[in-house]
Order: structure tokens, then C-alpha cells, then sequence
């Protein structure tokens, strides 16, 4: 029987059944808090304790952490950390066999973190050669523990120890596996945000929800510097201080960015490559950004406690840093793409702008005629283009704003074989030759043919010009027409098209080409229709084009109109056809009208 001072024990008949009920705690549960509960309740049946503390072994680090506990001050459990070999416990563990102290006040290994504790009792769980942890019983009293006792829990510590290491084994596996689902929703989070901010303070925040870090920061390389600068930096801490920016090589994160690997050390007050930037930090894990074998940067984290990371938050970390760095690389790319493509837009823009001043903005007024002329371009710049020059009597071009009217005017409409930038540039370049050598007025073929010798000098690869000169003669409204390789333009008298053949191989492709042209009197009511093959060649949505035929026929049944409503229509069917299909070239066209003569009453 237990005396008046020591834990009650269960009586002899009672021990083998007590056994059995420790078996069957041992092989109940697989969840380490559920089974430490119920080994401590069972303990209680057998000896009636007043302090338990139930610590387990951290490998890495040979220290034995308090896991279950009861009795103790909830600080203690939270911040003690007991070194195999240290105190009672320590000793325990160091030994391999149970360790029994009267009176801890004459035991120099006694840590005291309860003053009125007298005795203890200390006994380690070994499964399968290695300790697992500690089962430790404290008493208020003097000698309060007996050989019996320490008999019987260490019965008790070497049936539980295998069921708490399966039990450790388990919740390591089920937390792995909680890892491995939170990393792959991280990583599909983190492929979906493309600003840098954003993505770096969402790493942060998915981050903490693997590892209670107190400090996160993330430093980017910049490698003109050869500095790891601070981007940002996440902390629960107070009087914290954000990291400087770091040379490679210096500190525990510019080491691991000029090694390009992880380091992990447990206490940085003993490293001498930490760079103290938080006097409270005792810990640190900074893992290396690479793309490509390329560092970009350093994940860094740290905390108050010395050895809180661990080779499992190194793993988890390692696993993630890819997905954070190739998500980082993305975003900074995106960021530049951005940041580019605004500078083109701004100075598509503004080529938009020139190349539209090129463009006369309509067209001259003419007695007896009617003319209006329309561009628009397939993307930002196009190829396409029109002019019109105005003839005296004598010679040289006459300003539009000059009064009387001409003796002939010049109709250019051209289009540039290709898109965008490049076959604005190359229609810029002609657009300024046709102004030079068209000056003087000449026959229309004449005018073809110099064009084409000069772009043949000028030759550039896979790039030609279609052009369509029309002169008009005002005195007899007729019309004398020479073309490179631009559609025939379409003639319109009375409702009916008339045939209108006028062939040309583009400029700038042949020397020595000569082109013919053709001459057709405008009467009153005629109307003639140049066009760029961007308003024929024009594709619905299913694919099928708009053709000559339509265009043909659609220019029959509203030529009756004057140039502007002709003109309206025109966009307005090419439009209409191509609705739901982007355009596939630009669109460019000139009416040109002769009024119907005056009805007489």
C-alpha cells in the first residue's frame, strides 16, 4: 500500500488487467493528441500523479519538446526545450533507462521550472532500440515515487513507445499528404496572378499557412548589382526591422543565393555569416529562387526560436521554391511586356498619327464632280494609300487651296504587299516618291513606270506596291488610267458596270516595265469606284469572301447615290460581311462622281 506521502498504486491482482488496458490504449488510436490523452488517463489508474509531462524526441535536433502535459504551466510546455543529457528527462533519454530523483534539490541535473517539485521520476520510450520520448512524472513530496511505481511506468513507456512513434509516423504522413494539396493549390494560385505586388504578398500569406514563420521576406537579384534586394517583407513580430538589401555572398541569404542552395541554421547567433538585422531572431531558413539554373532571388524566414525550422520545412520549402520562382519570373516578364507593349502603343500611336497627316483628308472640290475617299486600316498601321495632285495648264501641282480650278487632277490609290509597321514604312517611302515624281503632269503610264525603275533601285525583300493612277482632264471629264497590279476599278453608268480592263504588274518587283493605259469619258451620272482588294478580299465569319461580283452589284444598285452615300455603303457592307471575323487587310476606296446633268422645267 502507498504511504500517506507517495501516489497511490494499483494492487498486485489489478496490474496484469492494468497491462491489458495499457495494450489496448497502445493500438486505439492513431492520432498522436488522442492517444498522449489517453496514455496519460491510464498512467493516472495505475499512479496518482500530480504532474505529468509526456516529451518527444526531435532527432535533428536532440531536443525533447513537451507534447502532453499536465500540471505544468502553459509557457513551460510552449518554450521548454530539454537537450539529451540535460536535467532529468535528458538524462533519461541520454541513458536509455529510467531515472528516479528523492529529492531534486540535492540532484544538480534537476532543471527547476516548478519550485515546490521535491521528487521525480523520468522514464524514456525506446521502440525498436531508439528513444522516442519521455514519460515524466513529478510530486510535490519528497520520495514520492517508488521502485514499484518505476517498475510499472516503464512497463507502460515500452508498451506506448511504438504506438507513439506509428502515431508520429501517421500524423507526418497525413501532414505530408496536407502539404503536398495545399502546394499544388498553391501553385495553381500562384500561376494566376501576373502582378509582381500581388503575387509576392500572396506568397507571403499561402506561406504562412505551411510554416508560423515570424519573419518572411523575399529578396530579387538584380545582376548588374550583384545585390539581392528586399521586395518584400511579412512580420509578426514587434521592432522589426525590413532586410537590406545583400551582396552576394554576404549573410545567411546571399550565401545560399551565391551557393544556390538551402541553408537552415538552428540558432544564427553562432553562424558567423548572419548579418543581424532583428535583434529578437534566433533562427533562419533561406532557400535560393532558381529559373533555368539561374538564382533569381532568396525565400528568407525566421524566428524568435531557436531551432524552430526544421528539415520537414526545408523539404516543404523546396518543393514549393520552383513554382514560387517560375511564378515570380512570369510576372516580372509579364511586367515588361506590359511596360513594353505601353511604349509601342504609344508609339504605334503616334506613327497612326503621322501616317494619317500623310493622307490628304479628303478630297479637292471640283466643279461638276463629287469625290470622297475613306482609309481604314486592318491593325494599328497599314499599307494602304491615296493622294490626289492637282494640274494647271501649265505644269506643277497646284495648292488645294488655291482658287480656280485645275486643268486635270492626278487620283492615286495604292496598297503595299504585307502589314502593319513594315508595309506602313514601305508605303510612307512611296507615298513620298509619288509626290516627287508626279509633279509635273504626265501620262499615267509614264508616271507607273519611273515609280517602278526608282523602287527597283530601292528594292527591299517581299515588298511591292499596287498602284492605280487615274488622271481626269477637267475640261473633257475623261478619265486616262494606268494600273500595277491593284483591282480593275469598277465604272458605273446608269445602273450597269461597264468593262473596264486595266492590268499592271505591281512596282517594285521588275525593272523595265512598261504599263498601258486606258481612257474612258465620264458622262453626267458616271461613277468610278478604285478600291484596294482589303474591301473584295474581305471574309465572313464561315470563310466565305465577299468577291468583285458583290461589290460589282452592290456599286450597280447605288450609283444612283452621290460619292459620299456610295462610299457609306460600301464600308457598311464590308462591315456588315465581316462581322464576328477580324479584317484580314485594309480597306481603301475613292468614288469619284460626275453630277447628273441639270433637269430642265
Amino acid at each position: 500500500m502507498p504511504t500517506e506521502s507517495s501516489p497511490a498504486v494499483l494492487p498486485e491482482p489489478e496490474t496484469l488487467r492494468f497491462l491489458l488496458e495499457v495494450a489496448e490504449v497502445a493500438n486505439s488510436s492513431p492520432d498522436l493528441d488522442e492517444l498522449l490523452a489517453r496514455i496519460a488517463a491510464t498512467i493516472r489508474q495505475a499512479i496518482d500523479y500530480e504532474i505529468l509531462a509526456i516529451l518527444l524526441l526531435n532527432e535533428s535536433t536532440q531536443e525533447l519538446r513537451i507534447r502532453y502535459a499536465i500540471g505544468h504551466k502553459d509557457e513551460v510546455v510552449r518554450n521548454v526545450r530539454v537537450p539529451v543529457g540535460a536535467g532529468i528527462t535528458g538524462a533519461a533519454a541520454a541513458e536509455g533507462r529510467a531515472v528516479m530523483v528523492p529529492d531534486v534539490r540535492a540532484d544538480g541535473r534537476y532543471i527547476n521550472v516548478l519550485d515546490e517539485v521535491r521528487s521525480e521520476l523520468a522514464v524514456p520510450m525506446i521502440a525498436k532500440g531508439r528513444v522516442v520520448g519521455v514519460i515524466d512524472l513529478q510530486s510535490r513530496q519528497a520520495g514520492g515515487f517508488s521502485e514499484r511505481q518505476r517498475g510499472l511506468l516503464s512497463l507502460v513507456a515500452s508498451r506506448v513507445a511504438a504506438a507513439i512513434e506509428n502515431a508520429r509516423l501517421y500524423r507526418s504522413t497525413l501532414r505530408q499528404a496536407r502539404t503536398l494539396a495545399t502546394l499544388t493549390a498553391i501553385s495553381h494560385e500562384f500561376s494566376s496572378i501576373l502582378k509582381l505586388d500581388a503575387l509576392l504578398r500572396k506568397i507571403a500569406e499561402l506561406v504562412r499557412k505551411l510554416i508560423g514563420y515570424d519573419v518572411f521576406s523575399i529578396l530579387l537579384l538584380d545582376e548588374r548589382d550583384g545585390l539581392l534586394k528586399h521586395y518584400l517583407s511579412s512580420h509578426f513580430m514587434k521592432q522589426v526591422q525590413d532586410k537590406k538589401d545583400f551582396p552576394l555572398g554576404k549573410g545567411i541569404v546571399g550565401t545560399a543565393a551565391a551557393q544556390a542552395r538551402s541553408l537552415l541554421v538552428p540558432d544564427v547567433t553562432r553562424d558567423p555569416r548572419y548579418v543581424s538585422c532583428n535583434p529578437a531572431v534566433r533562427s533562419e531558413l533561406a532557400v535560393p529562387l532558381v529559373v533555368k539554373d539561374r538564382v533569381i532571388g532568396v525565400l528568407d524566414m525566421e524566428s524568435a526560436r531557436r531551432a524552430f525550422f526544421t528539415s520537414r520545412h526545408l523539404q516543404t520549402m523546396e518543393t514549393l521554391a520552383p513554382q514560387i520562382a517560375i511564378a515570380i519570373e512570369n510576372a516580372r516578364l509579364y511586367e515588361q511586356l506590359a511596360r513594353d507593349e505601353a511604349r509601342m502603343e504609344r508609339d504605334l500611336a503616334a506613327a497612326r498619327e503621322l501616317q494619317e497627316s500623310l493622307l490628304p483628308a479628303c478630297c479637292p472640290q471640283l466643279p461638276g464632280l463629287e469625290m470622297e475617299a475613306r482609309y481604314e486600316p486592318a491593325r494599328e498601321l497599314g499599307g494602304d494609300l491615296y493622294d490626289f495632285i492637282e494640274y494647271e495648264a501649265a505644269a506643277g501641282p497646284v495648292p488645294l487651296d488655291t482658287p480656280g480650278a485645275p486643268a486635270a487632277v492626278g487620283i492615286f490609290t495604292g496598297d503595299v504587299s504585307g502589314k502593319g509597321a513594315p508595309a506602313a514604312l514601305y508605303a510612307a517611302l512611296s507615298h513620298g516618291l509619288i509626290r516627287t515624281l508626279a509633279q509635273r503632269r504626265q501620262p499615267p503610264g509614264q508616271v507607273l513606270a519611273r515609280l517602278n525603275k526608282v523602287l527597283c533601285e530601292r528594292r527591299v525583300e517581299a515588298r511591292s506596291l499596287a498602284l492605280c493612277l487615274a488622271l481626269l482632264d477637267m475640261r473633257t471629264y475623261s478619265l486616262e488610267i494606268a494600273n500595277a497590279g491593284l483591282p480593275h476599278p469598277i465604272f458605273c453608268r446608269g445602273g450597269e458596270i461597264l468593262p473596264l480592263r486595266v492590268e499592271g504588274v505591281p512596282l517594285g518587283l521588275l525593272d523595265g516595265v512598261e504599263y498601258q493605259a486606258t481612257v474612258i469619258e465620264m458622262r453626267p451620272g458616271d461613277t468610278a469606284v478604285f478600291y484596294t482588294d482589303g474591301i473584295s478580299e474581305n471574309f465572313n465569319a464561315a470563310g466565305e469572301e465577299f468577291g468583285r461580283h458583290r461589290l460589282r452589284e452592290l456599286i450597280a444598285a447605288n450609283c444612283r447615290f452621290g460619292a459620299a452615300e456610295l462610299l457609306q455603303r460600301i464600308f457598311d457592307e464590308a462591315s456588315r460581311w465581316s462581322a464576328g471575323h477580324p479584317a484580314s487587310d485594309d480597306r481603301t476606296a475613292v468614288v469619284l462622281r460626275r453630277a447628273d446633268e441639270p433637269q430642265s422645267h
